[in-house]
């Protein structure tokens, strides 16, 4: 149990880490204009303090001279970029095609000695309001190649930076020295973790919707809301399930099967990852039919509504046809017309106009049409 504690406090945030008074600064990367946000050598679980200028190349040379596993973030590298990383590495060609082009579902392939795993990262967007055209969530990707001796992140969009996660675990000695398959852990716990805190922000925009949609409205009937508000949050949660549902089974095979890239140690402990995903998942698919009930429900308000204004717009049609049809019969001037002559044959043919008006609303009233 100790264990686990270890792994899930290596994830989660703490202040940042410095090392000799000094902040990690990767920026570096960013001003030589290269793909490459970070690269380190590890050994015993340690950052290495001379390696804070290395290369790929001269990293992993110095890892398989003297041992331990270097690390590689990259953002976005072009195809020229990664290409000498993946000469050196031994990259899989189609895996790097993968990795450059993004795009991908997420996934789990073994090329040779190297597992590649894609990550969909997510994002909630913050809103004042839900409106149709809001963007919920924003997704982003992190391709993972782990080898025995190397791990290599690509990372796409702008958001899902690991720089804070790398400086999380650095501080974990024990975790780090278990070798690429922990950071492969680390980094698939903070993906999920990720998804956890978006799932509660979504939930609370969905039942935002659903009290609009069922509130009371004038004569304590719902008073319903725009469907495409609830259309574009469906959108939203389906895009957050593309994330969601195709990782269940990689997470389930590093948790279940045995893999020789990943630590015995290490691997028990995906079963914890995959247990969160699995309450993510279901949570999501809940939200997804959720989401079309209150669409059916809202739609379904609608259509009364649009009923509730034709019954009365045909009761009223109907009161004002009697003194219409009086009207146009006394109007056709006929010089023999019933009680034509008659001194109180006006007020008469009023009096029960108005008679059978009031019956007819009154019959409408009592039927709920009016």
């Amino acid at each position: 149990m100790s264990m686990i504690r270890d792994l899930r406090a290596a994830v989660r945030p703490r202040p940042s880490l410095r090392k000799n008074g000094t902040a990690y600064d990767t920026a570096h990367a960013a001003e030589n204009n290269s793909a490459v946000v970070d690269c380190a050598v590890y050994r015993g679980g340690e950052r290495l303090t001379a390696d804070r200028n290395l290369t790929p190349h001269e990293a992993i040379r110095q890892v398989r001279r003297d041992g331990g596993f270097v690390w590689i973030g990259l953002h976005e590298p072009t195809e020229a970029e990664f290409a000498d990383i993946a000469a050196e590495f031994g990259l899989h060609p189609l895996a790097v095609e993968d990795a450059v082009h993004a795009h991908q579902r997420p996934k789990l392939e073994r090329y040779d000695d190297t597992l590649f795993t894609v990550f969909k990262t997510v994002h909630y967007v913050e809103h004042d309001e839900l409106t149709a055209s809001s963007e919920v969530v924003e997704t982003g990707e992190v391709m993972c190649f782990t080898g025995r001796d190397f791990f290599i992140t690509v990372r796409h969009g702008g958001k899902g930076s690991l720089r804070a996660l790398r400086h999380r675990l650095q501080e974990d000695r024990e975790l780090l020295a278990k070798g690429p398959s922990a950071v492969l852990h680390a980094i698939a716990d903070h993906v999920v973790d990720g998804y956890i805190a978006v799932a509660e922000a979504m939930q609370d925009d969905i039942d935002e919707v659903e009290t609009e949609v069922f509130s009371p409205g004038r004569k304590g009937t719902p008073r319903g809301t725009d469907a495409s508000r609830i259309y574009q949050l469906k959108r939203e949660v389906l895009e957050f399930k593309r994330a969601v549902s195709p990782l269940v089974r990689p997470m389930q095979l590093l948790s279940e099967r045995p893999m020789r890239l990943i630590d015995p140690d290490i691997q028990k402990y995906f079963r914890d990852v995959a247990d969160h995903l699995t309450q993510v998942q279901e949570q999501v698919l809940g939200f997804d039919e959720l989401l079309n009930s209150i669409l059916q429900a809202n739609l379904a308000q609608a259509s009364v509504a649009q009923n509730e204004d034709m019954r009365k717009i045909t009761s009223w049609a109907a009161i004002i046809a009697v003194p219409t049809m009086v009207c146009g019969v006394y109007g056709m001037n006929f010089d023999y017309m019933p009680e034509l002559r008659w001194k109180f044959g006006y007020p008469l043919v009023l009096t029960v106009t108005v008679a059978l008006c009031f019956a007819i609303h009154r019959t409408l009233k009592r039927n709920g049409w009016l």
